[in-house]
């Protein structure tokens, strides 16, 4: 054999390559997709085969696709990846399971399928087909895309904006799981399900009682995004928005609100699939687009109106704001601490801590800092995925108390 692999090996190996790429493109287009999904369907194709392209279709369909929203996105994503593989050779030289001629595209391909073909592809040395030479290059190549990353997003141009809505709405953070009152039989439990071990007893009869053991429930965390959209966060608000649309469509219980002059709820708006569409929807909400800030009034109504409504047991709280205020900081330490005790965290985004040198001279910041638990900044890629961190391990346990390390704390040092 010489170290030659068969050729039934190279060709599994090939499919189960393309089948991880396939995973991407559609966690790209925002399927929810994990690595649960890639070797599910990796199973199930060895068990299918791949002789009917029709058994192979719905065979990664009842795979990957979960809701009924989602499944246009993927019959779009389907034929644009295995009927046309000339348009993925960046993505590693695509191979048809069946062999066959690829198709032309269609041309009618969603914006979001557009963008995931065009954005984030990793760049490979492929090398070109028999057939002649390839003339296709990356749209993005390694370099270029750890320039991305770094880029603030104020100084981005037209296109890198584009790549970089495509690369916030590919973001799925694992958000934290609280403990509710709730009980579930669990064999590990520490506690005695007293109802479970009753009704164990009565179907045991006189045999004993066998011991039924419980833990509590745990569900995603309340997540509550309120970001700033005044005048001077218009260009970081609406890549911030892109990443609340990514939450909302990710997860339940994430609701999320705009503040410039007024409050408004956008949470109905950012359930829609399509991230265009939905920020579109915001847009013609929101009346206060790129106008002043008055961050005491709104927070204010934010407290009166729909703190008890969103924040649930153990709520997280993504305040986005630079803390410049119209109304210089009056009533603002009152509500931010009315916000502090009925969550369980504060985190203060503020693009203005990519300067070196800042330092919260203004009365609204000043009046803000002691009641957050963080403070980051987000103003470029690599922020936005270091914050999908920060919600990924958080631990609720030990949120109650602000954070003592940090930024945070030399901040207050220059307050005081």
């Amino acid at each position: 054999m010489g170290g030659h692999a068969h050729p039934k090996e190279a060709a599994a190996g090939r499919l189960l390559e393309n089948l991880m790429h396939f995973g991407r493109l559609l966690r790209a287009c925002g399927l929810p997709i994990g690595s649960g999904h890639l070797v599910s369907a990796a199973e199930a194709v060895r068990a299918i085969g791949i002789e009917s392209r029709e058994d192979f279709y719905w065979t990664l369909h009842a795979v990957f696709v979960d809701r009924v929203a989602d499944r246009d996105i993927f019959d779009r994503a389907f034929r644009a990846f295995w009927d046309s593989p000339g348009l993925l050779l960046p993505l590693g030289g695509v191979t048809r399971p069946d062999g066959g001629a690829g198709t032309p595209p269609d041309s009618d391909l969603g914006r979001r399928l557009a963008d995931a073909l065009s954005a984030g592809r990793p760049t490979m040395e492929v090398s070109p087909p028999a057939t002649g030479k390839a003339d296709l290059d990356a749209v993005l190549t390694w370099s270029s895309r750890e320039a991305l990353r770094s880029k603030d997003f104020e100084k981005m141009s037209k296109e890198e904006i584009a790549k970089a809505k495509a690369a916030v709405a590919a973001l799925r953070p694992h958000l934290p799981r609280v403990s509710t009152r709730r009980l579930r039989a669990h064999p590990r439990g520490r506690r005695i399900d007293m109802r479970a071990t009753l009704r164990a007893a009565l179907r045991a009869g006189r045999g004993g009682i066998p011991l039924v053991y419980a833990r509590r429930r745990e569900r995603p965390a309340h997540i509550v995004v309120i970001c700033d959209v005044s005048g001077s966060m218009s260009r970081y608000s609406s890549l911030l928005l892109h990443f609340a649309h990514a939450l909302a469509t990710a997860r339940e219980r994430v609701h999320a609100f705009v503040f410039g002059t007024r409050l408004t709820n956008i949470t109905r708006h950012l359930r829609e699939q399509d991230p265009d569409v939905a920020l579109e929807e915001v847009s013609r909400a929101v009346e206060d687009w790129s106008g002043g800030t008055r961050i005491g009034r709104c927070l204010r109504e934010f407290n009166r109106v729909w703190s008890r409504r969103v924040l649930g047991v153990g709520a997280l709280v993504l305040l986005v704001t630079d803390g410049l205020d119209r109304d210089i900081g009056q009533g603002l330490s009152f509500e931010m601490e009315r916000l502090q005790k009925s969550c369980r965290r504060v985190l203060w985004l503020n693009p203005l801590l990519r300067f070196p040198g800042f330092e919260p001279r203004a009365r609204g910041m000043q009046a803000m800092l002691p009641f957050v638990h963080e403070l980051r900044t987000v103003h470029n890629l690599d922020s936005l995925e270091a914050l999908c961190g920060v919600l990924s391990y958080s631990s609720p346990r030990s949120a109650r108390a602000p954070f003592s390390t940090g930024f945070v704390s030399e901040a207050r040092l220059r307050v005081a």
